[in-house]
C-alpha cells in the first residue's frame, strides 16, 4: 500500500475530506513530507489514496460502503479526458464549492494580491492551486503592474483530477498561456528543472480548519528552502489562532463517557472504575461549527492569543508557550474552543477570521475582522473544540489558569492545569479512540436502553444461543456478553478488528463475563462457513449499525448491515432475529438558506468565470435542464439557518429479514409551513423489534448522526397548500461480491399547488 499525499493535497481537495471530518478532525490528511515519518491513515483513507504508476495515468482508491471493500480508480492526465462520473462524485463531495462560494475569503485574498503583486519582474509560486483562482489574481495583477512577458506564475495541484480541473478553469479565462501548472507536489518541484527561479511571491491556501492540518508547516520549510528567495513576499503574511475557555454540557457529553455511563445505571460498562480513558474520544482539536453552539456554551474566559505563523519566514516545526487564562465566570471549563486569523498582507489591512459569532459580539478583546467586516456562513473552514478531561476543569471568577500549548508539524495541543497531562501519554493497545458524537451516544440513558431492552426481548426463552455483531459495536457485543452470559458471541468487528477484541478483553472482568464466549473472526461474511461456527446455526444478528471510518458517509450507506445479513443467510437458523429488523427511509423539507449558498452553481469569482467546474462540483441553482448536485452528509443543526417546512415522511422501507434487493420508494409532500424550500433532509430511522414499538431515529433532531441533504436545483417558495412528489431508488446488484449501490433521490422540479 502506497500512503500518498502532499503538502499542498489538502484534505478538501480530496473526496473524502467532509466525509471523514467527524473521524478524525481537523487532521484528516495523512502525508509524506521530506523529513516527515507518515501517521498511519485510518482505513477509509484508502479513498483518498493514489498512486502514480506511469507519467499519464494515476490510480486512487474508492471505497464500496456497501461492502467496505476497496477499488482503483483510473485518472487519465490526458487534459482532454472526460472525466467520469465517480471522479465527479469524488469532487462533488469536497468542500471547494463551498470555499469558491465564500466571498469573504475571495475579496481578501484579491485584495492582499492585488497589494503584494506590484513588481513587474516577480515570479510568483502558487502551491495548492485548486481551480487556479488565486494564479489568475496574480497574473492579473502582473499584467496590471507591466509585468505581462517579465514576470511568471506558477501553479502546482498534486491532486490529479483536481489538477485537470485548473487547466479548464485557466482556458475558459484565456490564462493557460500565462500560467504554468504542474501536476506534481510542491516538495517535488526543481528551481532549474520545473521553475526557471526561486520565486520571490508565494501564494497559497493549504489550511484546514486546525490551521495546520493540510501540512502548512512542512509545505514552508520546504518552500522557503529549495524554492522561495531570501525575505520573499507571501499570501498570506500571517495566521494567528485564538482560544477562549468554555462550560458546555453538551460538549461535557461528547468527551466524558465515564461520567454519563455512570448515570445510566444499566449495569454495562464501557469505561469501568480504573479504565475511564479506555474508550474515549481522540485527544486533539475536533472541527465543529460551533456558531451552532451559541445556546449551549457558557464562556469562561476573553480570547486568549495561543501562536503567530508567519509566513514569509520558515516556520518551527514545534514550539510551546505557557498562557496565564483569568476567569470571567465561576463554571467548569469543559473544552477550549480556536479559531485563526488571518493577515493576508503585509501592511495589516487584509484579514479573514475563523471566530464563532458569538466569540465576536460578547468579547470585550478587540479581535480583526474580515473585509467589510462580513462574513457568511460557510462550511469549509469550521472553529475547533480541544476536550479538557473528565469533568472539566473547575474555575472561578478572576482565578488565573495556566494553560500550555504546543504544536507540532501538523497539530496544537493544550493540557490546562494538570487535567491533561494524564491523558498525554501514548494509548495502550486495548484503548479506542471513536468521534465525539458516538461518545455522547454511547453515554445518553434513553439510547442505550433501546438497545439493551431490544436485545432482552430477542433473547428471551434462548438458553444459550449463538450471536453475531455484525458491525463494529463494542456496546452491543458487552450488552449480549452481560445479558446472556450462556451465550457464544461471534464479533465481526470489520474496522476495529484486533483493537475491539483487546478492548472487550480489558472489561470483561467489570462486565460479568468471561472471553472464552467471545471471538473475533477475522473473515467477511461472505467467508464463513459452519467449521467457523463450531456447526452451531447463528440464533441472533446483532448491529446498531455502524461502521468505524465510515461514520460520515450518507445514512444509507449503512445499509451494509443489510448486505451482511444477507451474506450469512445459509448460516441462519430458521428462528433467527434480525436487530435491526427495518429500516425505514425518511424525509423532511427545509428551509436551509446557509447550505443553499455555500453549494450554488458559481459563474463570477473575483472577475473570474468559474462556470466549468458547476457540473463536476455538483452545484446547485440555475443549471442547465433538470441536473441537479448530489446528496451529500451533514449535520443538519450545524448548517447555519435551518427551518422544517413539512411533516416527517416514509419514502421507503427495508426488511431486513428478507435478502438484500432493489428497492423504490415515492410519496407526495404537504407543506406545513409558508417559507423558501432549498431542500430535504434525508435519513434512516432503525426499527429494532419486530412489534415497532422500538425506534431509533437518526433524523435531524438528533445531533449525533449526520443526514443526507438533497438540494433543489433552484429554491422555491412554499406555503401549507403546496405539495411536492419525492422519489428514491436503491438498486443494488447481490452476488458473492456486492457491488457499490446506485442511489437516486430526486424531488420534482414543480411544487404544486392544491386547489
Amino acid at each position: 500500500m502506497c500512503y500518498v499525499s502532499s503538502s499542498e493535497t489538502s484534505g478538501r481537495q480530496v473526496a473524502i475530506r467532509r466525509q471523514l471530518a467527524a473521524e478524525q478532525g481537523p487532521r484528516m490528511t495523512s502525508c509524506l513530507f521530506l523529513g516527515v515519518a507518515p501517521r498511519p491513515p485510518p482505513a477509509a483513507l484508502h479513498l483518498l489514496l493514489r498512486r502514480r504508476m506511469a507519467s499519464n495515468r494515476a490510480f486512487q482508491l474508492r471505497l464500496n460502503p456497501l461492502t467496505g471493500d476497496s477499488e482503483w480508480l483510473v485518472v487519465d492526465e490526458e487534459e482532454e479526458a472526460p472525466a467520469p462520473s465517480q471522479h465527479k462524485q469524488l469532487l462533488a463531495a469536497t468542500s471547494y464549492l463551498d470555499m469558491l462560494n465564500d466571498t469573504a475569503r475571495n475579496r481578501a485574498y484579491r485584495h492582499a494580491i492585488d497589494a503584494t503583486v506590484t513588481d513587474p519582474t516577480s515570479c510568483v509560486l502558487d502551491i495548492g492551486a485548486g481551480t487556479g483562482l488565486l494564479s489568475m489574481m496574480a497574473a492579473r495583477a502582473l499584467a496590471a503592474a507591466g509585468g505581462e512577458g517579465r514576470g511568471s506564475v506558477s501553479a502546482c495541484e498534486a491532486y490529479l483530477p483536481m489538477g485537470k480541473l485548473t487547466r479548464r478553469v485557466l482556458r475558459a479565462n484565456g490564462m493557460e498561456n500565462r500560467i504554468k501548472v504542474f501536476h506534481k507536489r510542491s516538495d517535488e518541484l526543481r528551481v532549474g528543472v520545473e521553475l526557471d527561479s526561486r520565486a520571490d511571491i508565494l501564494v497559497s491556501e493549504i489550511l484546514d480548519s486546525e490551521l495546520l492540518g493540510e501540512g502548512l508547516i512542512p509545505t514552508l520549510q520546504h518552500a522557503h528552502d529549495m524554492l522561495l528567495v531570501k525575505n520573499p513576499k507571501t499570501v498570506p503574511y500571517r495566521a494567528t489562532t485564538y482560544g477562549v475557555l468554555v462550560e458546555s454540557m453538551l460538549l461535557w457529553k461528547m468527551h466524558d463517557l465515564h461520567s454519563n455511563e455512570a448515570n445510566t445505571e444499566d449495569g454495562v460498562w464501557l469505561t469501568p472504575d480504573g479504565t475511564e480513558n479506555i474508550l474515549s474520544v481522540k485527544l486533539q482539536q475536533h472541527a465543529m461549527q460551533c456558531d451552532a453552539l451559541e445556546d449551549e456554551v457558557r464562556l469562561l474566559s476573553e480570547p486568549f492569543k495561543v501562536f503567530e505563523f508567519d509566513f514569509w519566514k520558515r516556520p518551527d516545526s514545534h514550539r510551546e508557550t505557557k498562557i496565564e487564562i483569568k476567569a470571567t465566570a465561576d463554571g467548569h471549563a469543559h473544552a477550549i474552543i480556536s479559531w485563526w486569523v488571518l493577515q493576508l498582507d503585509s501592511a495589516g489591512s487584509v484579514f479573514y477570521s475563523t471566530a464563532p459569532g458569538w466569540v465576536r459580539q460578547s468579547s470585550g478583546v478587540d479581535l480583526p475582522q474580515c473585509v467589510n467586516g462580513m462574513k457568511d456562513w460557510c462550511d469549509h473552514w469550521k472553529q475547533c473544540v480541544w476536550f479538557i478531561q473528565g469533568t472539566g476543569a473547575p474555575a472561578m471568577k478572576d482565578q488565573t489558569l495556566a494553560l500550555r500549548a504546543s504544536h507540532d508539524q501538523t497539530s496544537i495541543s493544550y493540557h490546562l492545569n494538570i487535567n491533561d497531562e494524564v491523558s498525554s501519554r501514548s494509548p495502550k493497545s486495548d484503548h479506542l479512540t471513536l468521534l465525539p458524537e458516538r461518545i455522547a451516544l454511547y453515554g445518553d440513558k434513553a439510547w442505550r436502553s433501546a438497545l439493551i431492552g431490544a436485545v432482552r426481548n430477542a433473547m428471551s426463552g434462548r438458553s444459550s444461543p449463538t450471536c453475531i455483531v455484525a458491525d463494529d459495536s463494542v456496546l452491543l457485543a458487552l450488552i449480549v456478553s452481560s445479558l446472556l452470559p450462556s451465550s457464544k458471541v461471534i464479533t465481526m468487528f470489520p474496522g476495529l478488528r484486533d483493537k475491539g477484541f483487546n478492548y472487550l478483553r480489558a472489561v470483561a472482568d467489570a462486565n460479568n463475563f468471561s472471553m472464552d464466549r467471545i471471538k473475533v473472526i477475522g473473515k467477511k461474511a461472505s467467508s464463513l462457513t459452519m467449521n467457523d461456527l463450531k456447526d452451531e446455526k447463528i440464533n441472533l444478528v446483532v448491529g446498531e449499525p455502524f461502521y468505524h471510518g465510515s461514520e460520515g458517509m450518507l445514512p444509507w450507506q449503512n445499509l451494509r448491515f443489510w448486505n451482511e445479513r444477507t451474506l450469512l443467510g445459509p448460516l441462519l437458523s430458521e428462528d433467527a432475529f434480525i436487530m435491526p429488523c427495518r429500516g425505514i427511509l425518511r424525509l423532511c423539507a427545509m428551509s436551509l438558506p446557509d447550505l443553499w449558498r455555500s453549494r450554488c452553481s458559481l459563474k463570477d469569482v473575483e472577475g473570474f468565470d468559474h462556470s466549468v467546474v458547476n457540473d463536476t462540483f455538483g452545484a446547485c441553482g440555475d443549471l442547465p435542464g433538470e441536473q441537479q448536485g448530489p446528496c451529500l452528509p451533514y449535520y443538519v443543526w450545524q448548517c447555519g439557518y435551518t427551518k422544517k417546512l413539512s411533516e416527517v415522511y416514509s419514502l421507503m422501507d427495508f426488511n431486513f429479514s428478507e435478502p438484500i434487493h432493489s428497492c423504490f420508494g415515492k410519496t407526495k409532500i404537504k407543506f406545513s409551513h409558508d417559507g423558501i424550500c432549498h431542500g430535504f433532509a434525508v435519513w434512516i430511522d432503525w426499527v429494532l423489534d419486530e412489534k415497532k414499538s422500538i425506534v431509533i431515529s437518526t433524523g435531524p433532531e438528533s445531533r449525533y448522526w449526520k443526514q443526507g441533504v438533497q438540494l433543489l436545483s433552484r429554491p422555491v417558495q412554499v406555503n401549507p397548500d403546496s405539495w411536492m412528489n419525492c422519489s428514491f431508488s436503491a438498486a443494488t446488484l447481490v452476488t458473492r461480491r456486492a457491488e457499490l449501490p446506485w442511489q437516486r433521490f430526486r424531488p420534482d422540479a414543480l411544487i404544486h399547488a392544491s386547489c
